[in-house]
């Protein structure tokens, strides 16, 4: 059994299993998640989806290492997630994760360029001279060549979200997650981040999960990549829709 465990987490970029999370104590306690377990693969793109309160978010920062789980157990690319120390998953993070999130979570006094600028020397292999090329290769590529001097102030909604893309994708992860990144955007702008959504699991075969409420935007997801995947939570637990 724990070979073919071993054999599954070599061929899985997320396992996760027994995952259970609640908050407050006492009488006051309410349990969010009892997660049986979870799976995606290399190039996958999965949604999370569910009322709002449902555990979405927290679902997605348990799996995504950013919140510790009361119980279960996590593999990101292999490795056990909640095994490491708080300073080793930092470090994977930057290394293997992109995040994006709905607030868009841009650095006030940075560029859009600049903005990439730091993600791509923090945390990649690019030569440090190379670096604002590739910054600007990225965002000419989403359309944002008249945007790469703008700081966030000076951005619309549709345009940070896309700087904000373009950040997480700019060290291509091998892993990319979301956490409701189109929910601030109109219609139009929604589509041009999944577009971005996309491309990363195509393109760069990072395995992207995000939590999404929009049933349009897995539609719209499902007719232009067939590797696409929702679930919903639902009484604490995953279940196929």
């Amino acid at each position: 059994m724990a070979r073919d465990r071993g054999k599954d987490m070599m061929e899985q970029t997320i396992l996760a299993t027994q995952i259970k999370k609640g908050f407050g104590e006492g009488r006051k306690r309410q349990e969010v998640l009892d997660v049986r377990a979870f799976a995606a693969c290399k190039g996958e793109l999965v949604f999370l989806k569910g009322p709002s309160g449902s555990g979405k978010s927290t679902l997605l920062a348990i799996l995504s290492g950013l919140l510790r789980p009361d119980a279960g157990d996590v593999w990101l690319l292999g490795q056990p997630l909640w095994e490491l120390t708080e300073r080793e998953r930092e470090a994977f993070r930057l290394r293997h994760c992109g995040f994006i999130f709905q607030a868009f979570n841009l650095f006030p006094a940075l560029t859009a360029q600049q903005q990439l600028e730091i993600a791509l020397e923090w945390a990649s292999e690019v030569p440090t001279a190379e670096i604002p090329a590739r910054a600007r290769e990225r965002l000419k590529t989403l359309g944002l060549t008249e945007q790469l001097h703008l700081r966030p102030t000076e951005l619309s909604g549709g345009e940070k979200q896309r700087v904000a893309v373009a950040r997480a994708m700019a060290k291509c992860p091998a892993l990319l997650f979301g956490d409701e990144p189109t929910a601030a955007l109109d219609w139009d702008n929604a589509q041009l981040v999944l577009d971005l959504l996309v491309r990363a699991a195509r393109e760069d075969g990072s395995t992207v999960l995000a939590v999404t409420h929009d049933e349009r935007l897995i539609l719209r997801a499902r007719e232009l990549y067939p590797r696409t995947r929702a679930l919903r939570l639902e009484n604490r637990d995953l279940v196929e829709p």
